[in-house]
């Protein structure tokens, strides 16, 4: 039970309903049981004693005690769904909120189709356990502990003679729960690699197509699923070895019912209406001990989906929010004092020792291979990850001291990877400010060079997009990207490869424009491309996580160092493209 002590705080609020729920499911279960009551009066009362004019009047009660009992399961079942539909929508919300605060670390090495199912099965799974299987639970325990009152009442030789196969099925049911929780378990477990599977394919469908892998991604999709068949048989072969097992066990109560029974009655030592009371009886507790396996299996399934969803919910949260963070304009001076950060803690620092100043409206450019860090230096500036060693200051304070929510307000993002929403261009620009003007919108459309295209397409800035910005191009996207960012107005701009996938012109008309825009804004541009960052105040060069040089476009290509080399490689090639064009 630790983890539903552990979810606890999600369906203990609406124990009301619970509550009403178990008080009609009692009421239906005391009426259930009045059957055989009914049953053996009739037999006893009226066919041995011959007063068949009492016959109305049983019908009579019988049909009553129906429509209570028809009105009684209504409420009973829908105060029920009640109790695990408004539970778990906490849950939902608690879980979603919990993704939106944990940091990129989490997302590092979460599987966004593994999220997926512990958002949908999973918190599903374990509704329907709150919803059905808890009072099924109940049910069973009462119509086994009422079934068994009532038997003492008729036999008590009848009832211990019944009850000898008890212990060995408390046995089977015991064992059935340890071996098939860790089976459901595995069970979810490969239900959410397989939807990691779709969705990665999905997304990467383009990828696939044009490098032909679509076989490939056939038999890794089959792999996954043969998986996720061979956990769901495990667990049926499970549940078709012990289900038999508890059959058999109740059946052979019910022989020796029939025996013993038979005997008490021939011999004058139990009426016959009591013993076909009791033969119902003993149904009614062969039900509940065959439904037991049921019910325990609901039990597991929940159990399962809970330690997974625990498991989000337990999440550490690296970037925490200090209770006295400060919420004051940022007028956008940087300072980075010897920081280094490890992602793994394992002494592989993404980079190392790094140093430098960027005061207020000055632009800084950050050039290197790939994986040399220039992303990470933007990245810790929003506090996306927190450093291993030193400080990061923004306006001389440590980022640390600012409201989360004040920092990133102050810092606009234009990744490399352009991620739009499937809802219109006009509000994926005011995304980050819904309640800018029009007049913002299409001046921050203009500053980035989308303004022309974006009224070219049918409905304007009415159009809706596709899945991820689908129907537009790569520099299209972008230029919408960088649309977004300006309309926060921010104090820092980050420009993470922001003009990649547009051509040399568009890149040229987007700089030109940025110049304005990046006036009194203190600005990052990370790039792959000199000409990108040759205009910066300072041009910061790294390598392997470390700034190896710095300067300006000028004192760099006079150092000579790995600046230069990558300036000569790059304008090397445009002179042998203009040399092809001549030919």
């Amino acid at each position: 039970m630790v983890t539903f002590k552990k979810l606890k705080a999600f369906y203990w609020p609406y124990r009301k309903y619970f509550f009403w729920s178990l008080f009609f499911l009692i009421f239906v279960t005391s009426i259930t049981l009045i059957y055989p009551i009914i049953l053996q009066l009739t037999i006893d009362e009226v066919v041995a004693k011959n007063k068949y004019e009492m016959i109305p009047y049983i019908a009579l009660v019988f049909l009553i005690l129906q429509i209570i009992k028809g009105i009684a399961t209504y409420y009973q079942q829908y105060l029920g769904d009640l109790f695990g539909i408004t539970a778990v929508y906490d849950m939902r919300n608690a879980l979603y909120k919990k993704l939106q605060v944990l940091s990129f670390k989490y997302y590092d090495n979460a599987k966004t189709g593994d999220l997926m199912s512990r958002l949908t099965a999973d918190v599903e799974g374990f509704r329907f356990f709150l919803s059905f299987g808890m009072a099924e639970l109940i049910r069973t325990v009462l119509l086994l502990v009422m079934s068994f009152a009532l038997m003492f009442y008729y036999s008590v030789p009848l009832t211990l003679v019944t009850m000898v196969a008890m212990p060995f099925l408390i046995i089977v049911v015991y064992r059935f729960d340890k071996r098939v929780h860790p089976a459901f378990r595995g069970l979810r477990r490969s239900f959410g690699r397989l939807n990691t599977r779709v969705q990665e394919n999905i997304t990467g469908m383009n990828t696939v197509k044009s490098l032909s892998k679509e076989g490939y991604e056939i038999d890794r999709f089959s792999i996954s699923n043969t998986n996720y068949k061979d956990s769901y048989l495990k667990t049926s072969n499970i549940w078709a070895k012990f289900f038999p097992l508890m059959e058999f066990i109740g059946n052979v109560s019910v022989v020796l019912l029939l025996a013993f029974g038979g005997y008490l009655v021939v011999n004058n030592r139990l009426e016959l209406g009591a013993l076909v009371a009791f033969f119902s009886l003993i149904w009614y507790i062969m039900g509940p001990i065959m439904n037991l396996g049921f019910v325990v299996n609901l039990f597991s399934q929940a159990k399962a989906s809970g330690e997974r969803l625990s498991e989000i919910l337990d999440a550490k949260e690296d970037i925490i929010e200090k209770s006295t963070a400060i919420d004051v304009p940022i007028k956008g001076d940087v300072t980075f004092n010897h920081v280094s950060l490890d992602y793994a803690n394992d002494h592989t620092y993404a980079i190392k020792d790094i140093n430098f100043h960027a005061p207020a409206g000055k632009i800084i450019g950050l050039i290197g291979a790939t994986g040399s860090g220039k992303s990470t230096i933007t990245q810790l500036i929003a506090r996306f990850y927190e450093q291993n060693e030193g400080n990061v200051l923004i306006d001389g304070r440590p980022i640390a001291d600012y409201k989360l929510k004040t920092l990133r307000k102050h810092i606009g993002f234009v990744l490399q990877e352009t991620f739009l929403f499937s809802t219109s261009i006009r509000d994926n620009i005011a995304y980050g400010r819904p309640d800018i003007s029009e007049e913002q919108i299409i001046q921050a459309a203009k500053s980035a060079e989308a303004h022309d295209f974006i009224m070219k397409l049918p409905k304007g800035y009415d159009t809706l997009l596709g899945e991820r910005g689908m129907g537009l191009s790569g520099g299209q996207k972008q230029r919408i990207a960088i649309a977004r960012a300006l309309c926060i107005n921010p104090s820092i701009l980050v420009l993470d490869d922001a003009t990649s996938a547009v051509d040399m012109e568009t890149e040229f008309r987007i700089q030109k424009a940025l110049k304005n825009v990046m006036k009194n804004r203190t600005t990052f541009i990370i790039a792959h491309r000199i000409s990108s960052v040759k205009h910066a105040d300072e041009i910061l060069v790294l390598e392997e996580g470390q700034i190896v040089e710095r300067g300006t476009h000028k004192e760099l290509l006079n150092h000579k160092g790995l600046y230069r080399r990558i300036y000569d490689i790059q304008y090397q090639d445009q002179h042998a493209i203009r040399e092809i064009i001549d030919l």
